[in-house]
């Protein structure tokens, strides 16, 4: 039978990225944590990390290991937690997936007044625009930005996403403000990092637009600059360029089109069974943070 404790220390090596990091948070030394995972290693006849002098890295089994292992220790965390009533005092480590622009606009500066409500909890938030697979890469929990649709995953609605076109006032002056949608055949729109039409909502209805440009790029946040530099009009969340419209830096377009109200931000998760108190307390936190009415939009 493996030691629990080493299957921890093999955890959160993972979570925080180095031996060390993982000794500090756990109050080992990194001699200690290396030699933990060497005796999961010899306990189980294969090796689960590659190492280097510089950094590790999963091998192949460590990563098939790690994947069946990973909900086994929530489920101890969250059976200790129910049979000794300490729900609202969380430990271990929290690992999050996130969009780019959004984790650090939204996520980042707000983790703080989570944090401190829970000392004993180590919070890994991971920035990507890719859907990541929660339950193969070993998350706890995902915040999306999009249609929710079917899956074996369980998502919350945390806020509204509002999305708007809009460019810069030195664009509109070097180009006119289009006065209908036909008009952006005129105009330079700038496409998505996602490559996909504009879902909007207007007058007549549901459309779509497929922005035709002359960049493209997989980063959300290039097309934010872009726009700012006076390149184009983009469809926009008002969570990203909500202050630099009232501020004037931007300036809506055709603002009787916006983007589909099917958008929405949530917080997604494997299943609602058993699920670790951490996670729950950290989708009430968001939840309540930004709720119906977000901050950004007033």
């Amino acid at each position: 039978m493996t030691n629990l404790g080493d299957l921890e220390i093999f955890s959160r090596v993972i979570s925080m990225g180095s031996m060390s990091a993982a000794g500090r948070a756990l109050g080992l030394s990194p001699a200690v944590v290396s030699k933990r995972v060497k005796r999961l290693e010899e306990r189980l006849g294969t090796r689960l990390f590659q190492r280097t002098t510089r950094q590790i890295s999963l091998t192949e089994a460590g990563q098939g290991f790690y994947d069946r292992i990973v909900g086994i220790l929530a489920g101890i965390e969250e059976a200790e937690a129910f049979v000794s009533g300490r729900s609202g005092t969380v430990r271990g480590t929290l690992r999050i997936s996130a969009p780019t622009s959004f984790g650090r606009m939204h996520i980042a500066p707000n983790l703080k007044g989570f944090m401190d409500s829970y000392p004993d909890l180590v919070v890994n938030l991971v920035l990507t625009d890719d859907f990541s697979d929660i339950v193969g890469a070993g998350f706890d929990l995902a915040i999306r930005i999009g249609e929710l649709s079917d899956s074996s995953l369980v998502a919350r609605r945390l806020a509204p996403v509002r999305r708007v076109l809009c460019a810069s006032p030195d664009y509109i002056t070097r180009h006119g403000m289009p006065a209908t949608l036909e008009a952006l055949a005129d105009h330079v729109c700038l496409p998505p990092h996602t490559q996909d039409v504009w879902r909007l909502e207007g007058p007549e209805g549901s459309v779509t637009y497929r922005p035709h440009g002359s960049l493209y790029t997989n980063s959300s946040e290039v097309v934010r600059e872009a726009v700012f530099s006076g390149m184009g009009i983009a469809l926009r969340s008002t969570w990203d360029v909500g202050p630099a419209l009232k501020n004037g830096e931007l300036k809506q377009v055709l603002p009787d089109y916006e983007g589909s109200r099917n958008v929405v931000l949530s917080a997604v998760y494997p299943s609602r069974q058993f699920l670790p108190a951490k996670v729950r307390l950290f989708i009430d936190y968001l939840a309540d943070l930004y709720g119906p009415h977000p901050y950004w939009e007033h």
